[in-house]
């Protein structure tokens, strides 16, 4: 057999495992849990850090401040250093719409060894404690929330004795390039942490999405949150880590109604939102990205590549092999089209997609090792312990 039709074979292999032995990564279906509402509702404090999120907020604060739920509730928004308004904007918005009470405050540049973002939930966190709340949201200035979005946060939390319940928000596919990579983002974040797993109690997969995370305050109290994961770049994945090493019990799903409602119109912005974080999830690790940039080939581009050059040399075998590996690929990503609502002949485009994740993530090894960092929002971050550059 030629080396063509061996790693097809591969191919094919690994895709068979992922469709079966990969929690069923690529199911949709993993929603809030069955929830009833409590008799009593708990006291609720939302806290929201936002740097220069003007453009956005008149999308996604009025649907926070307007939340229908029946027990104590609060929002905290941390201006984080904006430069274009965002805290005024956001006071603006709140004598506009009324609803949940809102306190706007600022904390300051962050010290070395802090992401801005974290230490703006600091913040919030701190100002929260004075109210004493069971439950604390953790939500991006991006996020849009269904008027029920808390209660039913609340409810699951409470009657599945979570300590922390996160939803992946819908992102924005508006755009050609939006429809193209932002449902795979999803996509690949479920086959790296499947949502099955993640609730099981002692699970060792363990993940949250930072948009929206509901945690009780005590378990952040109790972990350290967010003093223990400080200089995350990626915060939601180790935050879930830091409640999972306390005993904490977690639960991570698709969201119904819950949307960001940001724009990444054209592949710039979309490139930079993958790139600031692609290395830092390999722990910066030459080895990682070796073996993340080989099995990229090998699970996504080795398929087209053995219909291709199968078909060139009249090998049937390799044709075959590689067809059969990019047909169940592609089968694998339709629910997941579905859920976005995108046309499904970009099913098949999932390799190409993955060929520029996988140039995402060899540009953000390439700026870490320029000297450039991890960005967020202006600041860079060049190391765990470093001071925040302004950009």
């Amino acid at each position: 057999m030629s080396a063509i039709v061996w790693t097809a074979a591969v191919s094919l292999a690994v895709w068979c495992w992922l469709l079966l032995g990969q929690g069923f990564f690529w199911r949709t279906d993993v929603r809030l849990p069955p929830r009833r509402e409590p008799e009593e509702w708990p006291s609720v404090c939302v806290v929201v850090p936002a740097r220069d999120e003007a453009a956005v907020l008149p999308a996604s604060l009025p649907s926070l401040l307007a939340q229908d739920y029946p027990g104590r509730a609060e929002v905290f928004l941390v201006d984080d250093g904006s430069r274009d308004g965002t805290g005024e904007l956001a006071s603006e918005l709140s004598a506009r719409h009324g609803g949940l009470p809102l306190t706007v405050d600022s904390p300051g540049e962050p010290p070395a060894g802090w992401t801005g973002k974290l230490w703006a939930v600091r913040h919030g966190i701190a100002l929260a404690r004075a109210r004493d709340p069971e439950f604390l949201l953790l939500t991006d200035a991006d996020i849009a929330h269904a008027p029920d979005s808390l209660r039913s946060l609340v409810a699951a939390a409470r009657t599945g004795d979570f300590d922390l319940v996160s939803q992946m928000a819908r992102l924005r596919a508006e755009s050609p390039w939006e429809r193209l990579v932002v449902p795979a983002f999803v996509y690949f974040f479920a086959q790296l942490y499947p949502f099955r797993r993640i609730g099981r109690r002692g699970a060792r997969t363990t993940a949250a999405a930072g948009g929206c995370v509901l945690l009780r305050a005590d378990m952040a109290e109790r972990a350290r949150i967010p003093d223990a994961v400080r200089h995350a770049v990626i915060d939601d994945v180790a935050l879930a880590r830091a409640v999972r090493a306390n005993g904490g019990h977690l639960w991570l799903g698709l969201a119904d109604r819950v949307d960001s409602v940001r724009p990444y119109p054209g592949l710039g912005e979309l490139w930079r939102m993958v790139s600031r974080s692609a290395y830092a999830q390999l722990r910066h690790s030459p080895a990682l990205l070796l073996g993340t940039v080989a099995g990229l080939a090998l699970v996504y581009l080795v398929p087209p590549v053995a219909v291709a050059a199968g078909a060139a040399a009249g090998n049937a075998s390799a044709c075959a092999l590689g067809a059969v590996a990019w047909a169940v690929m592609a089968a694998t990503y339709t629910p997941m089209l579905r859920y976005y609502r995108q046309p499904l002949w970009l099913a098949p485009l999932l390799p190409l997609t993955a060929f520029l994740y996988l140039l995402m993530t060899l540009d953000s090894a390439g700026r870490h090792y320029r000297g450039r960092g991890a960005a967020w929002k202006g600041r860079t971050y060049t190391r765990p312990d470093a001071v925040p550059d302004e950009g």
